[in-house]
């Protein structure tokens, strides 16, 4: 009887936990709000006036009007090496020579109401100096809820969670720009144990604007110019921020066994890089039958050497 109570005892607690977890869920989502696009990159000029904005949207499930609270803050490099989509730690803290337009930016609205469903443009005014540097500025303009104006826990507790999200703009003041890079590594692997191809490469954007390199990679059967792989007419591009590097995977599926050829291309500004392979695909279980199979042979070549070496002694 015990054990029959202790059982229900338990199985009450994960109810109340699923459902604990549940309306935290349900809360999280009602309160969720978005900005569209979440970055920009734009080209300003010296002497003139950029207007630009993005939108805050108040999803439709969302239970209160959301009170926003807009300001300007600073965007810095990323620090150590980003690959792919991860792009390494960002600076959100640290101000330099690159985010004075910062200084230079106004928020037309920077506090508002978002009601459910609605979607709000939040504008912004650059005014850039005719003594502007030429090179990348980048800045981030965070939009938060009014922590003034947030609606407190109906449990009565005094402390609010207050959500946050930035909008990231990459600008490029016009001018003698330096586009200056460097690619450190471009490889292809010439033999795979599986049949996902992984070419890595690695750039290093020694400029003081931001650009994206490129790159393409074909694959083609040994003896056929059918390509298996391509990416040449829409090639992968990698964003890399000023004195920053960058490595990059890009991928394909092969067959499970064969031989190919294979070619990868990278483009940073004016530096290009080539690199062609012959890949052989060969699954470990098949290396195993291979080498099985070479052991084998050898194995039965010595036994007819000592057989034909016992015979001829024999005769002698």
């Amino acid at each position: 009887m015990k054990k029959r109570n202790i059982k229900m005892i338990i199985a009450a607690i994960a109810l109340v936990f699923c459902g604990m977890f549940a309306m935290v869920k349900n809360v999280v989502a009602k309160r969720a709000f978005t900005l569209s696009p979440m970055s920009q990159r734009i080209i300003l000029t010296p002497g003139e006036t950029y207007e630009g904005g993005f939108a805050i949207s108040n999803p439709t499930d969302a239970d209160t009007n959301l009170e926003y609270l807009a300001t300007v803050g600073t965007f810095s490099n990323a620090k150590g090496e980003g690959s792919n989509d991860d792009y390494g730690s960002v600076d959100l803290n640290t101000i330099s020579s690159m985010n004075e337009v910062m200084n230079w930016t106004t928020i037309d609205n920077p506090t508002g109401t978002v009601t459910p469903n609605e979607r709000v443009t939040l504008s912004y005014t650059i005014k850039v100096p005719k003594d502007a540097p030429a090179g990348g500025q980048y800045m981030a303009i965070f939009v938060k809820e009014d922590p003034e104006k947030k609606v407190r826990p109906e449990n009565g507790s005094s402390i609010a969670e207050v959500m946050q999200m930035a909008y990231i703009v990459y600008a490029e003041v016009a001018g003698d720009t330096k586009k200056e890079g460097v690619i450190l590594e471009n490889s292809v692997p010439s033999f795979l144990l599986d049949n996902k191809l992984e070419a890595g490469s690695r750039v290093r954007n020694n400029g003081n604007v931001h650009t994206d390199a490129e790159v393409v990679l074909q694959v083609w059967p040994l003896f056929s110019d059918e390509e298996i792989c391509t990416n040449e007419e829409d090639a992968s591009l990698s964003f890399v921020m000023p004195n920053t590097e960058r490595y990059h995977v890009e991928t394909c599926e092969l067959p499970m066994v064969g031989i190919f050829r294979a070619k990868q291309t990278v483009k940073i500004f004016g530096e290009t890089s080539v690199v062609e392979r012959t890949i052989l695909v060969c699954p470990l279980w098949l290396l195993f039958i291979i080498i099985f199979i070479i052991v084998g042979i050898i194995v039965w070549l010595v036994v007819r050497m000592r057989a034909r070496k016992k015979a001829e002694a024999t005769e002698n």
